[in-house]
């Protein structure tokens, strides 16, 4: 059995046919899916969605959203994590790749998030994109009151960043573009294969970051095609794939309380 730890069900790419991407992800053995927010008005769509799919969701303002956020938006976080369906705070980070939101206001938003999930008990899933610059001390300075629960989701950074997230507490999680076959990606591969068992989660990122196989033959990614994610990196990492989903599976069930959820 697998767990997609970062699936954006709550899009509109969805819509049509939501509950038939719920049924294929379990047949092909996926047995938890956590459903991350980008916004207050994506949060309430996820716990919904969760309660409505039996699944798991997080709730949070990505950085790419903080320059749009309404006044209200980060009480109606708060309150919404009160939700016995929600695992998580975010998705929150940085992102200077896209110019969405000033550095400040992410920053800010991001400090806020940290903050929150460490007095909530609960992890952070946090998105860094060509910002490690201006994450690590923000990192560092969060970790000055105990290890960092959460996940650098859907890693795409350095081999250096990578190992200072693992000090720091943190679990590093590879997506869809882990197993895309060009060359200038033989190093997320060697930091994939370098990534503790006890640190290593996976995920699609839906609708986004479509494993190989599936690039150009469809437009959507959805939470069945982790399988492919997870084979590909226990055959880079020498294990079988029941070896690596026992594995991932545990650190996030361990990770998202999710046997405490289901009691």
């Amino acid at each position: 059995m697998l767990i997609d730890t970062h699936a954006h069900l709550d899009q509109d790419d969805f819509d049509a046919d939501r509950g038939e991407v719920v049924a294929r992800a379990r047949a092909a053995g996926v047995e938890a899916m956590v459903l991350p927010a980008v916004s207050a008005a994506s949060a309430d769509v996820a716990v919904r969605l969760a309660d409505e799919f039996d699944l798991f969701a997080a709730v949070g303002i990505h950085p790419n959203y903080t320059a749009e956020a309404e006044p209200d938006e980060w009480d109606r976080i708060v309150a919404l994590a009160d939700n016995p369906r929600v695992v998580a705070i975010g998705e929150t980070g940085l992102d200077t790749y896209r110019d969405y939101s000033p550095i400040e206001l992410q920053q800010d938003n991001f400090a806020r998030h940290l903050q929150f999930a460490r007095a909530k008990g609960l992890p952070i899933i946090i998105h860094c994109r060509d910002a490690e610059d201006e994450m690590s001390p923000m990192l560092r300075a969060a970790a000055e009151a105990g290890p960092i629960d959460g996940i650098l989701h859907a890693f795409s950074g350095t081999a250096d960043f990578a190992e200072e997230c693992l000090t720091l507490g943190l679990h590093i999680s590879f997506a869809g573009n882990v197993t895309y076959s060009n060359r200038k990606n033989d190093y997320l591969r060697e930091i994939a294969r370098s990534i503790p068992d006890d640190r290593l989660l996976i995920e699609t990122d839906s609708p986004y970051l479509m494993p190989q196989s599936q690039r150009g033959r469809k437009k959507r990614n959805e939470p069945a095609n982790v399988v492919e994610t997870a084979s590909f990196l226990a055959n880079l990492r020498g294990v079988s794939l029941e070896q690596l989903a026992a594995s991932t599976t545990a650190n996030a069930r361990r990770l998202f309380k999710l046997s405490e959820r289901r009691e």
